[in-house]
């Protein structure tokens, strides 16, 4: 009986412990959300002069921080340097051993500090001074080291951190997350950045092979595309279409034009009629003034058209509308497109 007891308590806890850890997460979020929204309403004209100061360099925007803070930095950098930016992480440490050789008079550095005392950090302020940088604070203790030698600073200061203890950098690191995030999401609209710019830094995304890529990079061309004259008698059009794995053949004048397209659906039509179809020419067959791209479509629109007019393969021609390729959805699927 005390056993049942036992295994009765241990079930209960089972059950309860999910929702209790649920509202633990809640409470955090919430404590970070709002420690965010009190960011948002101490926010002031220093924020504006940082972005004004970055967006008149004309060297690098350098962002150091040390442990999670230096964590954090390198995610700032990176989001920069993929909207416009040109920025890169430095770590203090290493700056002092040499590598604060890559800083240089138009740059600008951030240097991200919860405290503002970070030793590593304040030791590399002096050197740059020194190289005349722009120096702009993200801490949050305005009466450190780190602030009264910046010459902006971005107030990222939290009541506590989310940790039961006030110890590991939790809703702090949170703040110069979103405070890095607004910086460099206010510097990519100052620039102009626009989502093709965007896709210029990541061409193998799937943003950028939407807005990058075109036809001539993926259309199949020469002795495999299927291209027949209008002449040519409808038993040889279904040899040329069926020995090439597209399922329709482009048809073609005597100046070597584009006037129709043959497919394999306008195939079955012809037998469901029955009679001596073979001999028949290609120009009595064939659908006139096909839909047509160019090699210089993007991939992209080219989709559109497949998907629009619900067909599965284009043929592409050049500037006098020649054929020169031809390009089937499965090619655009199979890019992630």
């Amino acid at each position: 009986m005390q056993t049942q007891t036992v295994r009765h308590k241990r079930t209960m806890t089972g059950k309860n412990e999910p929702l209790a850890l649920h509202a633990r997460g809640k409470a955090i979020l919430e404590q970070e959300a709002a420690a965010l929204c009190r960011i948002a309403e101490r926010l002031d004209d220093d924020f504006e002069r940082a972005i004004r100061v970055m967006q008149s360099c004309h060297g690098k925007i350098i962002i150091s921080g040390m442990g999670k803070s230096g964590i954090i930095a390198q995610k700032i950098a990176a989001t920069m340097a993929s909207t416009g930016t040109t920025a890169l992480f430095l770590h203090p440490a290493d700056a002092a051993h040499g590598d604060l050789g890559i800083v240089c008079e138009d740059d600008v550095v951030i240097c991200l500090s919860k405290s503002g005392t970070t030793e590593e950090l304040n030791f590399i302020i002096p050197a740059l001074q020194r190289v005349g940088v722009n120096i702009i604070a993200m801490t949050g203790n305005r009466r450190s080291y780190l602030a009264q030698h910046a010459d902006i600073v971005l107030d990222t200061g939290v009541e506590q951190e989310a940790c039961p203890f006030d110890l590991a950098p939790t809703t702090s690191t949170t703040a110069m997350l979103a405070m890095g995030d607004a910086l460099a999401i206010t510097l990519m609209q100052e620039k102009k950045f626009t989502h093709r710019d965007f896709a210029l830094t990541h061409p193998k995304g799937a943003l950028g092979k939407r807005l990058i890529m075109k036809v001539s990079d993926i259309m199949a061309t020469g002795d495999a595309v299927p291209v027949v004259g209008e002449q040519v008698k409808l038993g040889e059009l279904i040899l040329e279409m069926t020995s090439k794995r597209y399922g329709v053949s482009a048809i073609v004048n005597r100046e070597g034009r584009l006037s129709g397209i043959f497919t394999d659906g306008d195939l079955r039509r012809i037998v469901q009629k029955g009679g001596d179809f073979l001999s028949l020419p290609a120009r009595s067959v064939m659908t006139e003034n096909p839909k047509s791209v160019t090699p210089g479509t993007l991939a992209k629109e080219c989709l559109d058209i497949l998907e629009t007019y619900r067909i599965t393969q284009l043929v592409v021609c050049d500037d006098e509308n020649r054929p020169v390729g031809i390009v089937h959805i499965h090619d655009l699927v199979t890019l992630g497109l």
